[in-house]
């Protein structure tokens, strides 16, 4: 089904835009100012370059999932990390998705419908979009919530902007102000933390819906790429509205992080913000942006974790049985994650969509340096896969839910400092040695797809 180009990206913007430029930003804004410096340059740098090339490649690939793609480009056994990957994550971002608007609804609503009551309807709502095809649910509803969505961060921006006399506004530091700056460092936890309003792994196993409605290849720079700075605009509005909004007249952050250490804090800062800058009827309007992205992106999530299943085992998707067997499954899984503390959750979720991230760049990195005789176009994805690598196994050794090495206090910091930089090194030459330097076959022979040929299928 092709559909045009400005829905496209509404549909796009809606299955990656969930709760990540939100939540996410609002956690980074406690490190201060410095999270606008990886919100711009991450989106620009990293995370728009993996979106276009995730969607491209699907493109190219007639569809193709993310994780098909990588067993492509990378081989079977990365292939099944992928899909490994690929799965939990997709789960993690259901959840993430499920709770998150569930903590917003409740605040909105009587004493009754609290947090467990919407969790349930939302995860109703959840299984009816698995199981229904997409251009019944997906395509008719996403550009009004698109909209909902842009005109929340407008209003939310202009707002922030017109209030900025009444309320402190930091200066532009790269200092770190976290409340606890020496058990926070800014890398890497501020760069997972901040999750989608940068880079998202998650983006990828998106890509393949929208790439199946594109009219042409010329289009994915518009979609894909495009997208991801929408959200990274998004992103800095929240960043800076919590600045603005929570910032103490000292320059201290701990009344941000005393709200979001409640919880749902996440949730009440949001709605404190929308309220406290837009009134009652402006904050009540800007709130549906806020639950309806992330809930569409969660109903997408699920369907694609359903999807890798099917592609992983073979399986006919066309009967319901088959369809049931492994939607209600994984539906109470995710209910079943959606019990733990929603933090832990959330920090699960970033680390898994980052690493994710690291992977499809090492994707496109590898597609460049073999499908084009100029293989230098490649470091556009290996540069920012290599820092993605730096980072993701930076906070696997620190972390206190990974090796938590944050015990050991500034020797922890710098054994993670250490092992992150050397395994991104190693990650790095492996790329050199058995990608970039292996001689190439014809060109004419790889390309099967020229730039700009309509996709009609």
């Amino acid at each position: 089904m092709v559909i045009s180009k400005p829905k496209a990206f509404l549909i796009q913007l809606l299955n990656i835009a969930g709760l990540g430029p939100i939540f996410g930003a609002i956690s980074g804004a406690l490190w201060g100012p410095s999270v606008y410096l990886w919100i711009v340059g991450g989106t620009l740098l990293a995370g728009g370059v993996h979106d276009y090339l995730s969607g491209m490649l699907s493109l190219r690939n007639d569809g193709a999932s993310i994780t098909e793609i990588t067993g492509k480009y990378l081989g079977h056994t990365m292939q099944n990390i992928m899909r490994v990957f690929g799965l939990v994550l997709l789960v993690m971002v259901g959840v993430v998705f499920m709770v998150g608007p569930a903590g917003l609804l409740a605040l909105l609503t009587p004493e009754w419908l609290n947090v467990k009551v919407w969790t349930i309807i939302i995860l109703i709502y959840y299984f009816l979009a698995t199981l229904l095809p997409i251009d019944k649910i997906i395509a008719r509803f996403y550009p009004i919530f698109g909209i909902l969505l842009i005109l929340m961060a407008v209003g939310v921006s202009v707002a922030t902007i017109m209030n900025n006399g009444t309320r402190p506004m930091m200066e532009l530091t790269l200092e770190n102000l976290y409340p606890s700056a020496n058990q926070r460092p800014i890398w890497p936890l501020m760069f997972i933390t901040v999750a989608c309003g940068a880079i998202s792994g998650f983006h990828a196993t998106q890509s393949p819906i929208v790439s199946r409605t594109l009219k042409n290849e010329k289009e994915g720079r518009w979609v894909f790429y495009g997208a991801m700075v929408a959200e990274g605009i998004i992103a800095m509005v929240w960043a800076s509205a919590a600045i603005a909004f929570f910032w103490n007249k000292d320059g201290s952050g701990t009344g941000l992080k005393a709200l979001l250490d409640i919880g749902g804090g996440n949730s009440k800062s949001v709605y404190a913000i929308c309220t406290g800058l837009l009134g009652t009827v402006g904050g009540a309007i800007a709130m549906v942006g806020v639950i309806a992205c992330p809930i569409t992106s969660g109903d997408t999530a699920f369907r694609s974790a359903r999807m890798i299943i099917f592609d992983w085992f073979k399986l006919d998707e066309k009967k319901l049985k088959t369809r049931l067997s492994i939607a209600i499954p994984l539906l109470l899984i995710g209910y079943c994650i959606s019990l733990i503390n929603y933090n832990v959750v959330w920090r699960y979720f970033s680390w898994s969509n980052q690493t994710l991230a690291m992977i499809v760049l090492w994707t496109g990195g590898a597609y460049l340096a073999t499908n084009y005789p100029n293989r230098n176009r490649c470091w556009i994805a290996v540069i920012p896969a290599t820092f993605m690598s730096a980072v993701s196994v930076t906070y696997l050794m620190y972390a206190p839910e990974c090796f938590n090495l944050v015990r050991l206090g500034m020797q922890g910091i710098t054994i993670s400092y250490t092992v992150g930089i050397v395994f991104a090194a190693v990650f790095f030459i492996i790329f050199m040695t058995r990608i970039y330097m292996r001689p190439q076959q014809s060109f004419e022979s790889q390309q099967k797809i020229i730039i700009g040929r309509v996709h009609s299928k």
